[in-house]
């Protein structure tokens, strides 16, 4: 059984998802790939314990602290390729980015392989199912290219900006699916 409940934020309304006692997802409002891999429906339960500490990591976060994702038990469904990108995304700093194709680099370095492909990262990346938290929206393209944030573009720049970093260097696609 799978639970979800809202929480209000300065991106609009996000969902929260739970196992019970995991956060297994927290997703904007129209993202895409809303939902991720739950295959059932979500039941509306507003008082457990991991919404109420998800709900004050994010106040936490959006009143300009760096909480760690470490600080809740997350549990993001998705296998092991995807589980391996998602951890590597919680290494991100606050404040700062990274690109696809260093990511790519430290997971083939982490498997013991001579490379990886970015664009495999890069679908891991994307169908991240806890939004802000693990923190997918701190990589960008190799050239500083806000692409791929299934939040939008729009709550990316918000993120990053929140987050103090130099917008300057960073450029929003002119088209494309990142849009």
């Amino acid at each position: 059984m799978y639970y979800s409940a809202v929480c209000p934020s300065p991106l609009g309304m996000l969902t929260l998802g739970s196992d019970g006692e995991h956060l297994i997802g927290l997703w904007l409002e129209g993202q895409k790939y809303f939902g991720g891999a739950v295959r059932e429906a979500l039941e509306e339960r507003d008082g457990l314990p991991v919404f109420d500490a998800a709900r004050d990591w994010l106040a936490r976060y959006f009143a300009g602290e760096k909480p760690m994702p470490s600080e809740l038990p997350l549990c993001p469904i998705g296998g092991e390729f995807r589980q391996r990108v998602w951890r590597l995304l919680c290494q991100i700093p606050y404040g700062e980015t990274t690109t696809y194709g260093a990511l790519a680099r430290a997971l083939a370095a982490q498997m013991g392989r001579p490379s990886m492909s970015s664009q495999a990262v890069g679908g891991a990346v994307g169908h991240n199912p806890i939004s802000i938290i693990i923190p997918c929206h701190r990589v960008v393209g190799s050239g500083g290219s806000l692409t791929g944030y299934a939040g939008g573009i729009a709550a990316k720049l918000r993120l990053l900006e929140h987050e103090g970093v130099e917008l300057s260097r960073l450029s929003v696609p002119k088209r494309g699916t990142a849009l």
